[in-house]
C-alpha cells in the first residue's frame, strides 16, 4: 500500500483542488492507498475543508496538530501514522505534480530505501522559478549542506520524497528538527543508518503565497544546519 502525507498550514483555499487532483490520480492507478493530511495548527478553515473531503473519500484521513509546530513535525506525524509499505510526502501546493510519483517509486527497491525529488540535477524541469533572492538563498543553503553534512545531494529541500516503511520510521521517529530544516536531518539520519538515498529529477513550479519567509526561515534553518551533525550524532 502507498501512504501519501500532505502537511498543511493555512491551506484552506488551495487544499480542495489539491485533494481532488490527488484523488483522481491515485484512483486511476488502481492500487491500494491512503492519504493523510496533517494540519499544522492552521488558523483558517484547513481542517474543515480537509474533513469535508474525508467525509466522501474513505482513503483520506485528517490529523490535526494541537498548535503550529512546524512542517517537520507535521510530516513526522503523518509518516508515523501511515500504514503503507511505501510512504511519501508532498507539499500541499503540488509544486511537484503528483504525476511525478512513479519516477521516484521505480527507484525504490531493496538497494535504495529513500528517493528524493530534485530540481537541481540533469533532467529536472523548472516550469516557474522562485523569486531570484529566494532561489539564490536556496542554492547557497544546499551548497553549505553538501560541504557540512550531505555530500553528493544537490537539492534536499524539494518537498517530494519517498521512503520504505522501515526507513520512514527509523528516520522520522527520532526527528528533532521540526521546521524547514527537517529534510536535512532526515537525510543525514538515513545515511548514518546505512540507507541508500537516490536523487531523481522532477518537474517543479513555484507557487505564489508561499508559507516560507526568506529572512526569518533562512536564519532559523542556518541555525539548525549548524547544530545538525551534533544532533544526529548524539
Amino acid at each position: 500500500m502507498l501512504s501519501l502525507v500532505i502537511p498543511a498550514f493555512n491551506e484552506e483555499l488551495r487544499l480542495p483542488a489539491t485533494l481532488e487532483r490527488v484523488r483522481q490520480y491515485l484512483d486511476g492507478t488502481g492500487e491500494q492507498y491512503e492519504v493523510i493530511v496533517v494540519d499544522d495548527g492552521s488558523l483558517d478553515g484547513t481542517v474543515r475543508v480537509a474533513g469535508a473531503a474525508a467525509a466522501i473519500w474513505p482513503q483520506l484521513r485528517v490529523i490535526p496538530l494541537p498548535r503550529n509546530l512546524g512542517k517537520g513535525a507535521a510530516v513526522r506525524a503523518g509518516m508515523l501514522a501511515s500504514g503503507g509499505e511505501v510512504r511519501a510526502f508532498s507539499d500541499a501546493d503540488l509544486s511537484t505534480p503528483i504525476e511525478e510519483l512513479p519516477k521516484l517509486r521505480e527507484r525504490l527497491d531493496s538497494a535504495c530505501q529513500v528517493v528524493i525529488g530534485s530540481r537541481a540535477t540533469p533532467g529536472a524541469v523548472i516550469e516557474a522559478h522562485q523569486p531570484r533572492r529566494r532561489e539564490m538563498m536556496g542554492r547557497a543553503y544546499n551548497r553549505l549542506l553538501r560541504v557540512l553534512a550531505l555530500p553528493g545531494l544537490h537539492d534536499t529541500q524539494c518537498g517530494f520524497k519517498v521512503f520504505t516503511a522501515e526507513a520512514a520510521v527509523r528516520c522520522f521517529e527520532p526527528l528533532r528538527t521540526l521546521r524547514y530544516g527537517f529534510d536535512a536531518e532526515v537525510l543525514l539520519r538515513a545515511r548514518r543508518l546505512g540507507y541508500s538515498v537516490a536523487e531523481v529529477p522532477v518537474r517543479w513550479a513555484h507557487r505564489e503565497d508561499s508559507r516560507v519567509s526568506p529572512l526569518r526561515d533562512s536564519a532559523h534553518t542556518l541555525y539548525e544546519l549548524a547544530s545538525l551533525r551534533f544532533t544526529v550524532r548524539r
